[in-house]
């Protein structure tokens, strides 16, 4: 019995992983965060301001994460 056939190896774990993150780069194009920055310091006295930065995903590194991952998907757990 080969019992490696029915487990999951690391490969196709980071394989399965670029191949959804490749899909939800493509989906949503990027994503956002707030971030609290301290404007301004007297003493015990602080203002802050949140600030709002997005993250765009380039369409390339969706498709390359696709790609990169279905190739890991096909290869990577073939050995001799």
């Amino acid at each position: 019995m080969n019992l490696e056939s029915n487990d999951m190896n690391p490969i196709k774990l980071v394989a399965i992983a670029l191949i959804v993150a490749g899909t939800l780069g493509l989906i949503y194009g990027g994503f956002s965060y707030t971030r609290n920055t301290t404007v301004v310091k007297i003493g015990p006295v602080e203002l802050s301001a949140k600030e709002k930065k997005t993250v765009n995903i380039p369409l390339w590194a969706g498709v390359a994460a696709i790609g990169v991952g279905g190739l890991l998907l096909v290869f990577g757990s073939k050995r001799k």
